[in-house]
């Protein structure tokens, strides 16, 4: 099964926990023509009232003084890759198995699986991580 693997920058804006909050961010976006693979939204439950929202990918110069002017930064605490293959039974956990047992911890995971593909976003802490992350992943 093929498996491709690939560095990704993450872009996060802060937004108000109410109706349309996401749906203000993700226009402002889409009337810049940016072409969104992956976006996950959540509430901050540290701090009420407030949610955050990680989007990618952001690409050219174009597309980057859109998303900045929509209050989206690239992160820098937190390093990403995706990882795109086949849908097959248990590679999440097989993914996640080779992962812990080289000693890398993420900070997060999303994966789906649309028909015969299947696509995993997941994040580090650091880049050496992601940077382990991504060779290890590329092996057979």
């Amino acid at each position: 099964m093929r498996v491709d693997i690939s560095s990704v920058d993450v872009w996060a804006v802060s937004i108000k926990d109410q109706p349309g909050s996401l749906a203000e961010k993700l226009d402002a976006l889409a009337q810049a023509g940016i072409d969104l693979e992956f976006i996950i939204s959540r509430r901050v439950h540290e701090k009420a009232g407030e949610g955050l929202v990680f989007v990618t990918p952001i690409k050219g110069a174009r597309q980057i003084r859109a998303a900045r002017k929509a209050g989206f930064e690239k992160t820098k605490s937190l390093q990403g890759i995706r990882v795109a293959t086949g849908n097959k039974p248990g590679y999440g956990a097989e993914l996640t198995m080779r992962l812990a047992g080289a000693g890398i911890n993420l900070r997060g995971l999303s994966g789906a699986a649309i028909g015969n593909r299947a696509i995993f976003h997941i994040a580090f802490d650091s880049s050496d991580d992601a940077r382990k992350a991504k060779h290890l992943l590329s092996r057979k």
